[in-house]
């Protein structure tokens, strides 16, 4: 038998939140961890850019695209950032504007940070070949590419795609839309040119930015992001 102070216990324990209730993630978009220091990628890349660029800049599009969806369309909290902006017409129109701005902010970030690292290697393989055949070289490659980069007015991204006639393609987006917002193909490269990645190093030059860039493209992310593309 229990006395009433064991039932009172065992009936307190009973009213708490399971464990995993209580620990349940909200539902919603997160800031990703670098793969990377801060400070990996300097000199080209210095570590306050680096780390306000991270914490401020991606940090207020996952909150702004969190806040957006949570009050006009949450059940597009708990899907892929991909499927989000794929389906743009689902969105409320009132702020379908903000939800593609943040929302490819978002994307465009993650995707960044991940092609770039600290030692950026050079292309090999299929990929070189790839370059090789659509730009003629790989210096060439870099002229097209920073072309598109510097000649992108206003705010914006260069980007690398596989392309139609030949293996791959240039092409640069504004604001913070990319190729797929377009019904494009998925990019294997890109590079932000909005002010904030790197006035603080390069005030306004663009161009030595997208120079100094070339020292840092993580090589090996960009021919897996490749060699996906032609699986897809």
């Amino acid at each position: 038998m229990l006395t009433r102070r064991q039932m009172l216990q065992a009936s307190a324990v009973l009213a708490l939140p399971s464990l995993a209730t209580a620990q349940e993630k909200p539902a919603g978009f997160t800031l990703p961890k670098l793969p990377y220091a801060y400070d990996a990628l300097e000199p080209h890349i210095d570590a306050e850019t680096m780390t306000i660029h991270h914490t401020k800049h991606h940090q207020a599009y996952v909150t702004n695209l969190n806040g957006l969806l949570e009050k006009n369309a949450p059940e597009m909290l708990k899907k892929p950032i991909e499927e989000v902006l794929a389906n743009l017409k689902n969105i409320p129109e009132m702020v379908r504007g903000g939800v593609r701005n943040n929302g490819g902010g978002h994307w465009n970030h993650t995707f960044f940070w991940n092609v770039m690292a600290k030692a950026g290697g050079t292309p090999k393989g299929d990929l070189l070949k790839a370059i090789d055949d659509s730009f003629g070289s790989l210096d060439k490659f870099k002229v097209a590419f920073n072309t598109a980069a510097v000649g992108r007015f206003g705010s914006g991204w260069a980007w690398l795609v596989p392309g139609k006639d030949k293996p791959l393609t240039v092409t640069s987006t504004p604001n913070q839309d990319n190729p797929q917002m377009a019904g494009g193909a998925a990019p294997i490269l890109g590079v932000d040119v909005w002010e904030h990645a790197y006035y603080l190093k390069y005030r306004n030059l663009r161009a030595k930015y997208l120079e100094a860039f070339f020292n840092v493209v993580n090589w090996d992310a960009v021919a897996e992001n490749f060699a996906k593309s032609k699986k897809s």
